[in-house]
C-alpha cells in the first residue's frame, strides 16, 4: 500500500512541478494554468489530510479491535471513511458504532474540503482580473 501512495504522490509531484514552473512565468498567458497550479497542490493537500485521517480512524480500530481477526485496517477504515459499505470486512458486534461513527466524520470532512476548494478557487479567481469570474 505504500507503494502505492508514493507512486501516486510521485506522479502528483511531477505534475506539480511542471505546473508551477508554468504558472511562475511573469506574463500569464494562460490563467487556466495558473489555476491549475493552485487548484492541484489544494487538492493533493487535502488529499493527503483524508489519508492520515483514515490512518487515525484505522489506528483507533487496532487499539480496541473494532475488525475481525487478519482484517486490512487501513482498507476497513477507508471503507468506512469514504462510506462505501461493507462487502468483505463486518465489524465485530461490540464495535458496530464506529463504522457509522467514521462515516459521519468522513461526510463531514469532505463536505468540508469541498467548502475549502470552492473558496481557493473564488478567491485565485478574484485576485487575477484575467480569470474569469464566477
Amino acid at each position: 500500500m505504500l507503494r502505492q501512495f508514493l507512486f501516486g504522490g510521485g506522479v502528483s509531484a511531477i505534475i506539480l512541478v511542471r505546473l508551477a514552473q508554468t504558472a511562475s512565468a511573469k506574463k500569464r498567458a494562460h490563467p487556466a494554468m495558473f489555476l491549475a497550479a493552485v487548484m492541484i497542490p489544494t487538492v493533493l493537500l487535502l488529499m493527503v489530510t483524508h489519508v492520515l485521517e483514515v490512518a487515525v480512524w484505522s489506528w483507533a480500530y487496532s487499539i480496541v479491535d473494532a475488525a475481525p481477526g487478519g482484517a486490512r485496517l487501513m482498507y476497513f477504515a477507508f471503507v468506512n471513511y469514504a462510506t462505501l459499505g461493507y462487502g468483505d470486512i463486518v465489524p465485530v458486534e461490540r464495535w458496530q458504532l464506529l463504522g457509522p461513527m467514521t462515516a459521519m466524520n468522513g461526510v463531514l470532512l469532505f463536505g468540508w474540503s469541498t467548502a475549502v476548494m470552492f473558496e481557493v478557487l473564488r478567491r485565485t479567481m478574484q485576485e487575477h482580473p484575467a480569470m474569469p469570474t464566477l
